[in-house]
């Protein structure tokens, strides 16, 4: 039997309740989609150090690459300034891709770490990528965005 390639998953869409809320979201087709790979769970906020359920975060000043170069960051709703947890699960994840041999991410549009096309911003949710992808995509890995 031929070895399953393994990919990167948010932990969210396989089911995984790691959401800021403490829900996932779910795609079954996606899963089924996927069936051909060995799929691997991630969330970058919990491998950051950050609780489920967790206040919401958003990126302010920019977007993920931003969030990379110092020029943005990331604050919980409360005001706290998470930016240190969002680059140190970004870190993480790339650490499990590296171990699991990953080249590849299928990320949860729409959220700060994991968006690839549109993320959660001071503005609300605008074109942009999340820290982790951002840094992923810097890593030379290939990223998908999932809605």
């Amino acid at each position: 039997m031929k070895k399953k390639e393994p990919v990167l998953v948010s932990a969210c869409l396989v089911g995984i309740k790691s959401r800021y809320n403490g829900k996932n979201s779910l795609r079954r087709r996606l899963i089924q989609k996927l069936k051909k790979y060995l799929l691997i769970p991630v969330c970058p906020e919990q491998l950051g150090g950050l609780p489920t359920p967790r206040p919401k975060a958003e990126i302010v000043g920019g977007d993920g690459k931003d969030v990379l170069e110092k020029n943005a960051a990331v604050f919980d709703e409360k005001g706290r300034d998470v930016t240190g947890n969002f680059k140190k699960g970004a870190k993480e994840v790339l650490k499990i891709a590296r171990l699991t041999g990953s080249t590849r991410a299928f990320l949860k549009e729409k959220s700060p770490s994991c968006g690839v096309t549109m993320i959660v911003s001071g503005e609300g949710k605008i074109p942009g990528i999340g820290v982790t992808a951002a840094f992923l995509k810097k890593k030379g890995l290939d990223i998908e965005g999932v809605d």
